[in-house]
């Protein structure tokens, strides 16, 4: 490097923020993710013995998959290109991998090519690097942060062990705030600030284990008293620290994973009876900035699906909230939303209804149909009765308590069957005592599509 580079190289450092300065050089100095680069761990093993082949890095950001990448760029024998899916084309694609073909055949090297955001490739540009990646001409390292199963290409999965990144625990964002704070040479050890527990606490908190978030608000809040405390010491208080973060950052996608996730955790706890756990999910979708509509309808789907007739109640309800969350909005219809919710949280649980509509559904696709019985076909044209339409119908309010012996269905089926939980437990003695004459075959049974 000559000394223009030289220049140039530390007049980049010096305006570089502290989180790409305290970016971790080796895997010793990484902190998280022990789950995928913990001692005898398969990510781990691969990248000390140089042996890493195409992968997808999953997370949501600030957990580490950039600087994993950066740590296999310095440590590994093959040749490293680095590409960011949101600046390049696929003629910039195209020429790395003919360069990685050429370098294979005269030299043997091999190329690893990280592609960060993979995720903005689109189809397309996704293909054109298919067939190197099948053909072992580059290992591919995809960083992204929406589930692949969506976002990539089905033969690049294939091809790919997938790594999923978690967020940063607390203790793990204390540790890098810490080591920031008192290293000298890449972080802010020369100013020799201090801070307090309840401040690098609110930082690892309102930080939501995202690392580059967390190390940006402790840059602000040494630096903004830098030069103006003079020569007093800097200390990080918790007011500090508030205005350092300002409003925490929710992570939140209302088009990929963290919408489904939420409001099936939503759903599973209303359908497990935890209006606790069910107000913390609704919260977060709702904080995020999730449309209120979309949790009213699946709070009315839910309240037909897991409440049914144990308690006819909650579909009103459910139903109710859904119109008052369309009359008055964010943030009154909140109370409203709650309201439905613990409702249904707290309600009898039945999933009698779905069970026999998708069971009855079922035999429809796949079973042989079933005529409607004469008796019970349209009489309200002429030549009805020539046809026999009707014909032996018997009216249930003529007979006594208004119920006959009638077959209302021309095959031995039961599609519905009442659970002992509210309201359907009175029905359940009620069905019983007029299957008991003769018992029906139970018709087929399934889950149907659920959250």
């Amino acid at each position: 490097m000559d000394l223009f580079s030289e220049q140039r190289q530390a007049n980049r450092s010096g305006v570089e923020p502290l989180a790409v300065r305290m970016r971790p050089r080796t895997l010793d100095e990484f902190i998280g993710q022990r789950h995928l680069i913990g001692e005898g761990k398969l990510l781990r093993r691969t990248l000390e013995s140089d042996r890493i082949t195409s992968a997808l890095f999953y997370g949501p950001p600030g957990t580490g998959k950039t600087t994993l990448a950066s740590i296999i760029a310095a440590t590994t024998r093959a040749h490293f290109e680095e590409l960011n899916a949101a600046s390049v084309g696929v003629k910039e694609v195209r020429d790395i991998l003919a360069s990685a073909r050429d370098r294979l055949e005269s030299s043997g090297q091999r190329t690893i090519l990280f592609v960060d955001e993979l995720h903005r490739f689109n189809r397309g540009q996704q293909d054109v690097l298919l067939g190197d990646v099948e053909t072992g001409v580059v290992i591919l390292i995809g960083a992204t942060t929406e589930n692949p199963f969506f976002a990539v290409n089905a033969p690049l999965i294939s091809r790919s062990q997938i790594f999923q990144f978690e967020p940063l625990g607390n203790s793990d964002v204390r540790a890098l705030l810490t080591r920031a704070l008192t290293d000298r040479e890449r972080g802010l050890g020369s100013y020799g600030a201090t801070i307090n527990d309840e401040a690098i606490g609110h930082l690892a908190v309102v930080s939501d284990g995202d690392a580059r978030r967390a190390l940006s608000a402790l840059e602000i809040a040494v630096l903004s008293q830098a030069n103006r405390n003079g020569s007093a010491p800097i200390v990080i208080d918790l007011a500090t620290a508030e205005e350092s973060i300002q409003r925490k950052a929710i992570q939140y996608d209302p088009t990929g994973d963290a919408k489904y996730d939420a409001i099936s955790a939503m759903i599973k706890s209303i359908r497990g009876g935890d209006p606790d756990a069910a107000m913390y999910w609704m919260a977060r979708m709702l904080e995020a900035g999730e449309d209120p509509r979309y949790v009213a309808r699946r709070l009315v789907i839910l309240a037909a699906e897991d409440i049914g007739n144990a308690d006819p109640q909650g579909l009103i309800l459910a139903q109710a909230a859904a119109q008052a969350t369309q009359m008055v909005g964010m943030p009154e219809c909140q109370l409203v939303l709650a309201q439905a919710a613990i409702y249904l949280a707290c309600a009898p649980k039945s999933n009698a209804s779905a069970v026999a509509i998708w069971s009855a559904m079922e035999d429809v696709r796949t079973g042989r149909t079933v005529p409607v019985p004469k008796p019970l076909r349209a009489t309200g044209y002429k030549g009805a009765t020539r046809l026999g339409h009707g014909v032996g119908y018997k009216y249930a309010h003529d007979a006594p308590g208004g119920e006959v012996e009638q077959d209302y269905l021309g095959v031995d089926k039961v599609y519905f069957e009442p659970t002992e939980r509210g309201l359907e437990a009175a029905w359940r003695e009620t069905l019983k005592a007029r299957r008991a004459a003769s018992p029906p075959v139970v018709g087929p049974k399934h889950d149907g599509d659920r959250q």
